[in-house]
């Protein structure tokens, strides 16, 4: 009887995967595509977006991490420095002089801090991007596709909107939501437009507000996206979704809403990058809403994520 029923809970499984195959969709880039949305940087976007530097400042959107910078659990990060073979003060003379020089060790998971989510991080019932199965891209050596690795530079235009002042606050609460009503009335109220292929940035104010002041609650909640506002800029298709927060979606989630569902609906279900803790306040501050945005980031083969510190030009 028991291997019966587990027969019979076999054959269910394999006909509902069969059932997500068939109705997976295939991305607009076609069904080999595995890059998504990185397909809209192009000669023509770059172009455009160095326009966009009129004063001839930089930015970098990145925060400085270190080992007690929350992270989402389990994940962690711990650095050493080390002297190699200079134990006791011994000099390199092989050098052609008494040299000395320090070298870094570094264990971490990658997903902390300001980073870039690829298309191989959250899926749903076994799949990935454009209907690539967990069993032939996740090996514990690397993904054998969809690694940020293979991710091209990308550059673009890109935006802030503020929903910290559209909300009325210099720092939005954790949990505080905000969709496609909400994005369409700051964009409107700020004088924003969001088009194809822009990186779309929100800030909330949580990170400048709550990174140093209490970083316990910092990572425990934050403000941002609903499930029905990822739908609308996906809607867009644009290059890159992000925001000054560590994951995005508002976290605890609106009522009826998923949990890190906008993360499935960007990466998933259209190819969308996600960047998080992008340190956007200094650029609401100069007034800068749209700048050229450039990331080039490191390419460890096979990694789910990147710890990265775009710039932005303006």
């Amino acid at each position: 009887m028991i291997r019966k029923i587990a027969s019979i809970a076999v054959a269910l499984g394999l006909s509902t995967g069969a059932a997500l195959a068939a109705d997976c969709q295939h991305s607009q880039w076609g069904a080999d595509d595995t890059i998504g949305s990185a397909n809209l940087v192009t000669p023509e976007r770059t172009l455009a977006a160095t326009k966009l530097i009129k004063q001839g400042k930089s930015l970098p959107l990145g925060i400085t991490i270190g080992t007690d910078t929350p992270a989402f659990p389990p994940r962690s990060l711990n650095l050493q420095v080390v002297q190699p073979n200079q134990q006791g003060g011994i000099k390199l003379s092989g050098f052609g002089y008494e040299g000395n020089y320090n070298d870094d060790i570094l264990q971490t998971w990658i997903g902390i801090g300001s980073q870039l989510d690829g298309l191989g991080h959250l899926g749903e019932n076994g799949q990935y991007y454009n209907c690539l199965d967990e069993k032939e891209i996740s090996v514990i050596t690397g993904l054998t596709k969809l690694g940020t690795h293979a991710v091209p530079p990308l550059v673009g235009r890109g935006v802030v909107l503020d929903m910290a002042a559209h909300a009325g606050v210099d720092v939005m609460a954790a949990g505080q939501s905000f969709g496609s009503t909400e994005i369409k009335e700051a964009a409107e109220a700020q004088g924003v437009t969001l088009g194809e292929g822009d990186i779309i940035l929100f800030h909330t104010g949580w990170t400048e507000g709550m990174f140093e002041s209490d970083p316990a609650a910092w990572g425990a909640a934050e403000p941002g996206l609903t499930n029905e506002g990822a739908v609308y800029l996906a809607s867009l298709n644009p290059m890159a979704v992000g925001a000054d927060t560590w994951g995005l979606d508002a976290i605890p989630p609106a009522e009826g809403d998923k949990v890190f569902y906008g993360h499935v609906t960007l990466l998933k279900d259209n190819g969308i990058y996600i960047l998080e803790t992008m340190n956007v306040g200094p650029l609401v501050r100069e007034g800068v809403n749209e700048f050229m945005f450039v990331l080039g980031q490191a390419r460890i083969q096979g990694t789910v994520q990147a710890m990265i510190n775009p710039v932005a030009l303006y």
